[in-house]
């Protein structure tokens, strides 16, 4: 690290020494400047290995800063440095041409691996052709918190925004795979429409004529050729959600799509080119089903080109309060009705609780506890959830359903599945709508498990 150099820009004079002081520690040259006009004169009379820039300061925006910087050094790798647990703007400013993005207060050990993987990256990429830097992004919208793991998400959306490869966006239901869907078409510069397929949620016989379209006379019913989604996204993308649930025949299909560019509609012969983009998204573990028999291992490989993670909401439990104050906004909103507020001792409550439907049952508790509130103030007893449990059960038959006393001993996860589906079936009363909107899960899916764990339904019995 001898003989590389920083440029801190920081306008809280304290942190930059810090900053300056840890860097000159660990062998580095530093300097420093306070205001935006001040580090723009020293970069244009100096040369430095890598930027830490601050995102508010006295004369104006770092992120404003970037574009630049890196006209005079395509290749500098600029750290962005905030207070705001914004994501918004970490994906703004990737796209600008920022690096990295690390909220305050700075961990430097962590900053400090940071920094040396991008000097290392540099010395690498000085090796090679320099890459164009995008700027000028637009704002984004449809994700909320602040925790390291939807940071690291929002970067993913960036970086592979602008690329063509397929996407595969990986969690459990409920955690918003569909939004990243959507932000990455939305910055992906395409000019073709949005086009969403929930492979669980169409029987087998007619998804592949909702994929690929059919010809006049295919099937009975077919009075017309009916273009396919990948022909209707055209220039644009397709989201295949619950990709894991595509039967074999389709998945050979999908492949060839996929490696061909090219579709044939049910009853027709001829090719038809593509040139959608694809996203697909599935609550699976591909590889683990590929083994299974049960998913082509080179489909697989063909859709996980770019993995993004969708972290559960337990863990990411310090985002519980921004989304709620999203959620509850979004809520009053739809419903025109004054802003519902939550008392401490019910957000407490909401953090404490594990969340197995994750954001969609968050969104589907607050519903219904702001129905419910007076005075606009939504208070424990209103939320249904017992403290760091789920569903809050009522006095029958707890040990029946599979729910684990706090006293159990630890279950599988399947014994902690079924025990959750049985408490919302009973729960919902047996209604099967509302208990796969708790759940975050399609009808068809609902109905394999409960017959997988030999669930009773309410009401049915």
């Amino acid at each position: 690290m001898d003989g590389q150099s920083i440029l801190v820009v920081e306008d809280d004079r304290a942190l930059a020494q810090m900053l300056a002081m840890h860097f000159e520690d660990t062998g580095f040259q530093v300097s420093l400047a306070h205001r935006c006009g001040d580090a723009l004169a020293l970069s244009r009379g100096e040369h430095f290995d890598l930027v830490l820039l601050d995102q508010q300061l006295p004369d104006g925006r770092g992120i404003d800063m970037i574009g630049p910087l890196l006209e005079q050094d395509a290749a500098l790798p600029v750290i962005m440095m905030t207070g705001q647990h914004d994501l918004e703007l970490a994906i703004d400013a990737i796209k600008c041409g920022a690096a990295d993005f690390v909220h305050k207060p700075i961990d430097t050990d962590a900053l400090e691996a940071t920094v040396a993987r991008l000097l290392r990256n540099r010395a690498l990429a000085d090796e090679a052709p320099a890459a164009a830097v995008s700027s000028g992004a637009p704002a984004v919208r449809g994700l909320i918190g602040r925790s390291a793991a939807m940071l690291a998400v929002s970067k993913d959306i960036a970086l592979c925004a602008r690329s063509s490869a397929t996407v595969l966006v990986t969690g459990e239901s409920g955690t918003g795979k569909e939004v990243v869907a959507r932000l990455i078409h939305q910055h992906s510069g395409r000019t073709g429409s949005f086009v969403a397929v929930n492979c669980a949620a169409i029987v087998e016989t007619l998804l592949e004529s909702e994929l690929f379209g059919h010809e006049k006379g295919a099937f009975t019913g077919a009075q017309a050729r009916k273009a396919g989604k990948f022909e209707l996204a055209d220039e644009g993308t397709v989201f295949l959600d619950e990709v894991g649930e595509l039967a074999p025949a389709l998945q050979a299909k999908l492949l060839r799509a996929l490696q061909e560019r090219v579709v044939e509609r049910v009853g027709g012969s001829e090719p038809v080119p593509v040139t959608a983009r694809v996203v697909a998204a599935t609550n699976r573990d591909l590889l683990a089903e590929a083994a299974a028999g049960r998913f082509r291992e080179d489909l697989v490989y063909r859709l996980d080109v770019i993995h993004i993670r969708m972290p559960p909401l337990r863990e990411r439990r310090e985002d519980i309060p921004l989304l709620a104050e999203g959620l509850l906004g979004r809520i009053a909103e739809r419903a025109g009705i004054a802003l519902p507020r939550l008392t401490q001792a019910a957000l407490d409550r909401l953090c404490a609780h594990d969340w197995p439907g994750n954001v969609r049952e968050l969104e589907n508790l607050l519903t219904q506890a702001t129905v419910r509130a007076r005075n606009d103030l939504i208070t424990p007893d209103l939320l249904g959830i017992a403290q760091g449990s789920a569903l809050q059960q009522g006095p029958k038959e707890a040990s029946a359903s599979g729910a684990a006393d706090a006293g159990d001993a630890l279950q599988s996860l399947d014994a902690v599945e079924a025990g959750h589906i049985q408490r919302v079936l009973d729960h919902t009363g047996g209604h099967k709508g509302r208990s796969c909107e708790i759940l975050g899960i399609s009808r068809p899916a609902l109905d394999r498990k409960i017959q997988k764990y030999g669930l009773r339904v309410p009401g049915r019995d």
